[in-house]
């Protein structure tokens, strides 16, 4: 019986400095998913005003972008950019996977441009920082919660698709109560997407992972919770903004 005590005793550090290398690793990964998703929403918001910059000074540049069949594909391009790194990915080297999303970042800015032209930019800025303030808290709690979140996840997962269902409706309604309505829904599915996308993103991590592999996997959780800040971040302005006369 001594013998095991003693046994324990010695192996007792060892557990707990591999224990401490894991989440020190845990710690790094998470911070540079973090850093690419912030670097992400900063090239994005950089290419979405300066985009509308540009077409008010130039009402040619703006009647193309926004008022001719090119405006279908600039609102087209990131989903296609999205659906081509998820399918790509593990066969892109890393700095390519990460010269993509800065690229599909971009392409997202200017999608976004048209937000300036419909809402004012006071409603903007204030709407930005709500959802980062309760984006930053609904990732912390999916990032410490002991609580598995996957049932939750399937849940949401099927919600999402009817707010898309609804959303394509509702273009030909027209219907201003049905709108709120989904917008509202939409706040509820993609702050429980945060929650749950961020404890995914945790789950995945695995300290015997090579750099490759870690950059890739941070790379697509960058991705993820940039959707969901966006998403978020959109739904909440349409029942938060408000509209230029």
């Amino acid at each position: 019986m001594a013998d095991l005590r003693n046994y324990q005793t010695r192996m007792s550090p060892a557990g707990a400095q591999a224990g401490a290398v894991i989440d020190e690793g845990l710690r790094t990964y998470m911070l540079k998913v973090y850093n690419l998703m912030a670097l992400g929403l900063a090239i994005t918001g950089l290419a979405a005003y300066g985009t509308f910059a540009l077409a008010v000074s130039n009402p040619a540049f703006a009647q193309l972008l926004y008022a001719s069949p090119l405006r279908w594909v600039v609102m087209l391009a990131p989903l296609g950019l999205v659906f081509f790194m998820s399918f790509r990915i593990n066969s892109m080297s890393v700095s390519a996977a990460q010269m993509t999303f800065w690229v599909y970042a971009a392409l997202m800015g200017v999608s976004l441009s048209s937000i300036f032209m419909v809402f004012t930019g006071q409603s903007i800025v204030q709407t930005f920082f709500v959802t980062a303030a309760s984006f930053g808290a609904l990732s912390l709690y999916g990032y410490t919660t002991k609580k598995d979140l996957s049932g939750m996840g399937s849940f949401l997962i099927m919600g999402l698709f009817g707010v898309i269902i609804a959303s394509i409706v509702n273009i030909f309604l027209g219907s201003s109560a049905l709108g709120f309505a989904i917008s509202v829904i939409g706040v509820l599915i993609f702050a429980g997407l945060t929650a749950y996308d961020t404890q995914k993103i945790k789950e995945m991590y695995y300290d015997a992972d090579d750099s490759t592999v870690a950059g890739r996997k941070a790379i697509m959780g960058a991705l993820t919770l940039y959707l969901d800040f966006i998403n978020l971040f959109m739904f909440m302005l349409q029942f938060m903004g408000n509209r230029n006369n």
